[in-house]
């Protein structure tokens, strides 16, 4: 497995990550000892970057990674943890808590369901709009003093916001949605992380199946967030549907599966830039490792731009709501 530094100041991960997401239910059921394989097989290939919220599943995430990771070396994997989404018992979002009290006390409820006794990266969710991001992220320097915490990331922030977050402590990544179809922090966000040395992951790669290979025109199972999201529906879906074809028809002559490609051009973006795959399957990890075979060339890459142009895509990345809660947008 091929390591990259995690921005400037933070730890060597691997080339992919593993994010743990879909194994609590956002994308409909999820089989429990399956995704338990999953973790190991994400192991046992090389993959030592985890990531997970505390808010995925209402603590089901945590609970499950916990069991997955009970008897492995704690050296072996780094955890990225997610926190502060504020949620109802029927899943709704309520907004996002990232005062200095509800970080610390998230962070206790984390460590004993992972059964862990530190965190690698704590980030929070998104930026909270009533609690300046230098309270946050001063609370979690104070958790490192502590010893509970190792690093600091940031998720779905802008520009402006990552500066203010690096002039209280080190920023070591930001957790972003980056992918042929949402390339959104090209140019703004990009150039500001790349400046100051914070590393991104990014998620959605594959647009939440969308460009995988697997998506279908069905989104209506129970729990399968999808069935909400601009992107999937109707005449957005039948467009972007037609996309991950062309998508397909590029990564055949690559010797790639429309997943491998999606994966592979991530990747290729930059050292800075490690991908995390949202894979509950074995068989789904063991394609998405496969990405990793051979670097594109900038052919390869050109081509599949050409076939997935910017900004083609029908639709937006989360709900009008949803939407509202992304710092990122502002660039």
């Amino acid at each position: 497995m091929e390591m990259r530094k995690l921005g400037r100041t933070g730890p060597e991960v691997s080339a992919i990550g593993l994010g743990a997401m879909g194994m609590s239910g956002m994308y409909g059921p999820a089989d429990r000892g399956e995704s338990i394989a999953t973790v190991h097989a994400a192991l046992d290939a090389g993959i030592n970057l985890i990531d997970t919220g505390d808010f995925y599943g209402m603590g089901h995430n945590e609970m499950l990674l916990g069991e997955a990771l009970k008897g492995v070396p704690r050296d072996s994997y780094l955890l990225s943890v997610k926190f502060g989404a504020q949620r109802d018992p029927a899943g709704a979002f309520l907004g996002f808590d990232g005062r200095p009290a509800a970080v610390k006390t998230a962070l206790a409820y984390t460590l004993q369901r992972l059964g862990v006794d530190h965190i690698d990266i704590y980030r929070p969710a998104r930026l909270d709009p009533v609690v300046p991001i230098e309270d946050t992220v001063g609370a979690i320097a104070e958790l490192i003093q502590a010893g509970y915490v190792r690093h600091i990331g940031l998720s779905e922030v802008g520009s402006a916001t990552i500066r203010k977050a690096a002039a209280v402590h080190p920023i070591v990544d930001l957790q972003i949605e980056y992918a042929l179809v949402s390339r959104g922090i090209e140019g703004g966000v990009l150039d500001t992380t790349r400046e100051l040395g914070v590393g991104i992951t990014a998620y959605g790669v594959l647009s939440r199946g969308l460009i995988s290979g697997h998506a279908t025109s069905d989104t209506s199972q129970p729990g399968d967030f999808r069935g909400h999201s601009p992107r999937f529906q109707g005449e957005n879906l039948a467009k972007n549907l037609e996309l991950a074809e062309r998508l397909r028809a590029a990564a055949a002559t690559m010797g790639l599966t429309p997943a491998q490609a999606a994966i592979a051009w991530v990747a290729a973006q930059g050292l800075d830039i490690v991908p995390l795959v949202g894979a509950r399957r074995r068989d789904r990890l063991a394609e998405a490792v496969g990405a990793l075979k051979a670097p594109l060339s900038p052919e390869e890459v050109a081509t599949l731009e050409a076939a997935v142009p910017k900004d083609a895509v029908a639709g937006t990345r989360y709900p009008e709501m949803m939407m509202a809660f992304l710092d990122s947008e502002k660039g």
